[in-house]
């Protein structure tokens, strides 16, 4: 029997992370690279590891994930949303660890596109009555 592949996808501004999570040694591989790898500093890298840390399961899943668009921080906060959503899949008994700390909200706030007629988003041109 083949190894039970569980899918997750995370989102955070524009960035999509697709997790796939699997019983293993807790190696974790971003877009063919390692973590620490991908992530140098180690803030991320805390931000991605903590919803193995809430659940206590580092080192016992591999996880693989591909990921595109957004900046280094939106990219780690969409890869822990992936994860969080995948081990809610995998035992309903991780969700209320998760759900408490925050991690299967997806944080919605984007930025506003810039209207017509408008400097920026809400910046307007100069008013001149005369």
């Amino acid at each position: 029997m083949a190894e039970k592949i569980i899918h997750g996808t995370g989102r955070r501004k524009t960035a999509v992370a697709r997790v796939y999570v699997k019983k293993g040694k807790g190696k974790i591989v971003i877009n063919d690279r390692s973590l620490e790898n991908y992530f140098p500093y180690a803030i991320q890298q805390v931000t991605v590891k903590s919803p193995l840390v809430v659940l206590d399961a580092e080192g016992k899943f591999d996880i693989n994930v591909t990921i595109v668009g957004g900046g280094y921080n939106a990219q780690a906060e969409a890869i822990r949303h992936g994860i969080s959503r995948a081990f809610d899949v995998l035992d309903a008994t991780n969700r209320p660890p998760l759900k408490a700390n925050g991690f299967l909200t997806r944080d919605s706030r984007m930025v506003e596109r810039k209207k017509y007629g408008q400097k920026k988003a809400r910046k307007r041109f100069q008013f001149s009555k005369r």
